[in-house]
């Protein structure tokens, strides 16, 4: 049993140590020449403007349902008033970049392991690295930039819509006066608020992108190693959203 427990833990010690060296890698050619800012672009469309509607979507029901549920709870100690702030706080400190994080997991994440296996399985990275292109500098690097930079963006759309769809069920369903839930929304709103989910996006957004080329990448031979290679790509980068999402806000808002 100590054996078993034992080869456990050193194999995933080893998972860690090559998850850790191939994302060294990548972050040292980020900053190296070549660059291919049309791959660049075409991550920065994909990542970004195609996740648009199923962010917008996810973050706006989210403020209809925290104003729902805000107000259920506090209408018991009296303290309606309350719904706007918490509804703005909840939404740009954690609902927005958890629930983008993990939409843009579900869909960029398995996108990116399914055409980088699909690449490793058919020999295209071999091809690659035959016509003497980096498939590091090709594949990896427009990845994680683009990554970095469209998640806080998406966020940033999302918070602004997630408020919105609390402000339209507060005012139209609730019964609250427009000018007093935007008064309240604009009086407790910090910049410390936007700004800890905005690094939340930039996290989670290396995270999903280096899941994403990590598990495609290092796939196995065969249409089943890109599928295990997509399923893992997923379910590691939704994990570690959440595992980093409590470590960041404990760094932020630690008493």
């Amino acid at each position: 049993m100590l054996a078993a427990v034992g080869n456990a833990f050193l194999a995933f010690l080893a998972a860690v140590g090559r998850l850790a060296e191939f994302a060294g890698k990548a972050l040292s050619h980020c900053f190296r020449p070549p660059f291919y800012f049309r791959q660049l672009g075409r991550q920065m469309i994909d990542i970004g403007f195609y996740s648009l509607p199923v962010v917008g979507l996810t973050t706006a029901f989210s403020g209809m349902v925290m104003a729902l549920q805000s107000y259920t709870g506090f209408s018991r100690f009296s303290a309606e008033g309350a719904v706007a702030t918490v509804v703005v706080i909840s939404i740009t400190r954690e609902l927005a970049p958890v629930l983008a994080g993990l939409m843009v997991a579900g869909r960029i994440g398995a996108s990116m392991a399914a055409e980088i296996g699909t690449m490793r399985v058919t020999e295209q990275i071999d091809a690659l690295t035959t016509l003497s292109t980096n498939p590091f500098k090709y594949l990896v690097v427009p990845r994680i930039i683009s990554g970095l930079i469209m998640l806080p963006l998406l966020v940033l759309v999302g918070d602004v819509i997630g408020i919105f769809g609390g402000y339209v069920v507060g005012v139209y369903k609730l019964g609250f006066n427009p000018g007093s839930y935007l008064q309240s929304t604009f009086d407790y709103l910090e910049f410390m608020d936007v700004f800890s989910g905005l690094v939340k996006a930039a996290a989670f957004g290396f995270i999903i992108s280096l899941m994403g080329c990590y598990h495609g990448y290092n796939s196995k031979r065969g249409a089943q190693g890109v599928g295990i290679a997509t399923t893992n790509a997923v379910v590691s980068a939704s994990i570690l959203i959440l595992i980093f999402n409590y470590i960041i806000t404990e760094l932020f808002f630690s008493v």
